[in-house]
Parts: structure tokens; sequence; C-alpha cells
């Protein structure tokens, strides 16, 4: 199956360069380009990409703008950020605004190939390390989460025992490798689980889920 993508950048010279990567994956398809956030949403709209690789630093509608028009939609589109520093706050803002995840504009080809059919498949390129700026992140820009443990509960009522667990692993920033490890569960079976998670909880994808528990106080590490 072919991914479709959407490039989103002002820099016409940045955006030839990843259609050259792109188009060299055999299963990575570019099927076109916008020069701005609102050119964006008009080209999601009449393309359906899989994924628009979006800059967050343009002119007319910048990528976190265009990034909550597009998953406020409801279609399948997955945006995956590119910034060129990891501790951009448009980058966050973007992951809060719907994107399933950000990458560095010099981020070596294959590892951009990769996340790109990680986000086509459902899941999000964010690491641990990237989760916790996250976290401080959305603390200095909210009230905080309430210390409810009812609350909590209800929250979490939904879910089972292992979706529980498998939710906390997830919202710590875990792969689904890791997860598989220390839960001693096939990796097949931790995407179940995971797919589980964000239906009855009506998240979007694992970025959701970190700023869902920051919000709902449901992170046991805090």
């Amino acid at each position: 199956m072919t991914i479709r993508i959407l490039l989103v950048d002002d820099q016409a010279l940045l955006r030839t360069g990843f259609r050259m990567i792109l188009d060299a994956q055999p299963d990575l398809e570019v099927v076109g380009e916008a020069v701005d956030g609102a050119d964006a949403v008009r080209q999601v709209a009449v393309l359906r990409p899989d994924v628009v690789l979006m800059d967050v630093r343009m002119p007319v509608m910048d990528g976190v703008r265009a990034t909550a028009a597009i998953t406020a939609d409801g279609g399948a589109a997955k945006v995956l950020v590119l910034t060129t520093f990891d501790v951009d706050e448009h980058a966050f803002a973007a992951l809060r605004a719907g994107a399933s995840g950000f990458l560095l504009k010099d981020v070596p080809p294959a590892e951009l190939a990769g996340a790109i059919r990680a986000v086509a498949a459902g899941d999000a390129v964010v690491s641990p390390r990237i989760t916790r700026r996250l976290l401080d992140r959305i603390s200095l820009h909210s009230p905080g989460p309430v210390d409810d443990a009812d609350g909590r509960e209800t929250v979490l009522a939904a879910l089972t025992d292992r979706e529980r667990e498998v939710f906390g692993e997830v919202a710590k920033g875990l792969s689904n490798a890791e997860i598989a490890g220390r839960l001693h569960l096939s990796e097949a079976t931790v995407k179940t689980h995971i797919t589980r998670v964000l239906a009855k909880l009506q998240l979007r994808d694992r970025v959701q889920v970190v700023i869902f528990a920051y919000e709902h106080d449901l992170l046991s590490d805090r």
C-alpha cells in the first residue's frame, strides 16, 4: 500500500529536497505541495493524503493553525511537523493542536521515511525525551491538573486493568516494543490495547494520550 504525502513548506528548495527523498521510496508518494498553512488545508480537502509533512513557521497561516484545522476536520490525514529546533514552542503547540509528532528538518532520510510510515500506521513520533519537554510546556501554559482521585477513576472507568497499564506506559512516551517488554506482552497485543484505549477515550493518537494523562493528573511519576 502506497502512503500518500502532502509537503507543506514555504521554501521551494526544501520541498524539492523532501520530494526527491520520499519519491525514491517504493511505498511513499508525494501527491502535492503547499506553500503555507491555508494552502495545505485546501489541498488536504482535495487530495486526501495519508500524511501531511508540515512546516510550522509560514506566512498567511502557520503550521499550528493549519494542523488544528486539518485534524478537526475528522479526515484520515495525519500531520507530522517539521521544525528547525527540538525545543520549538511552535512545534509543541502543533502537537497540542493534533499533530502526531515532529521531526527536525535535518532528519536523516531513512528516519524521515520511517517516521512517515509510523504515523500513517497510526503511531506517533514522540520520544520519551520529547514527551517530558511537552509536559513541561503544558505545565507552563495551563493551570495544571486537579488532584482528584474520584475524577481519575471516572476518566479511566471504561478501561480494563490491562488497558490502564498500557495507557500509563504510553503516557510516559514508551514505544510498543518497550511496553511489550515491560508488561510481558507481544507487540501485536500492545497495539490492540492501544487501539482500544484510543477508541474508548476518544483520542487521536499517542501524543493526545500524553496530553490527556497530564490534564487529568494520570501520570503517576509526575
